[in-house]
């Protein structure tokens, strides 16, 4: 069994990539022995569809499973089209993403959790890199969408921010400890 884990480095003590198209590296792990191999994505730059290139590269792979944080449209349709359970959600280290697959704790997901685009960077918004499109475009709406219609839309996003979010103060906890240690 294998197993892709999206990453944004190339060893099991990487910080998960909640990007599935546009991550860095692809974890392909056998959970039960633990072995593993860091595949760089060659999609993440990709001008678009990265997600479906994606998809493909995890399908010629030969991988039974794939654990993200967020899968658009294009990408789930392939990997569930190959038969590939995808379970999204997933945060922190791909470790700790192995931990909660093993245990059970992740559930298949039953469709896209982002919608056509998520991980494209903004242009000319003013918005950082890798923040997304607009949300009326990420979400196929328009403004004149019904109020409750754009919150929804917008749920995705926000989540996929917040583990961002969590991720990054993660991150600076264990710079500032080595830090720290270092100055010892």
């Amino acid at each position: 069994m294998k197993i892709a884990i999206t990453s944004s480095g190339d060893n099991l003590d990487s910080q998960m990539d909640p990007r599935f198209g546009r991550c860095q590296y692809f974890m392909i792990v056998d959970p039960d022995t633990m072995d593993f191999e860091a595949m760089p994505n060659e999609s993440a730059m990709a001008s678009g569809g990265a997600g479906i290139q994606a998809a493909q590269t995890i399908v010629n792979v030969g991988i039974n499973g794939v654990i993200t944080g967020n899968v658009g449209p294009n990408a789930f349709e392939v990997l569930s089209a190959a038969g590939i359970e995808t379970m999204t959600g997933a945060s922190g280290t791909v470790r700790h993403a192995l931990e909660l697959y093993k245990s059970g704790s992740l559930q298949s997901t039953a469709g896209a959790t982002v919608g056509s685009h998520a991980g494209m960077p903004a242009m000319g918004s003013g918005q950082g890199a890798g923040q997304g499109m607009g949300m009326e475009h990420m979400a196929g709406k328009s403004a004149q969408d019904a109020p409750g219609q754009a919150l929804a839309a917008k749920e995705p996003h926000i989540l996929m921010l917040e583990k961002e979010l969590e991720e990054i103060e993660l991150r600076l906890a264990q710079m500032k400890k080595k830090l720290i240690d270092m100055k010892k």
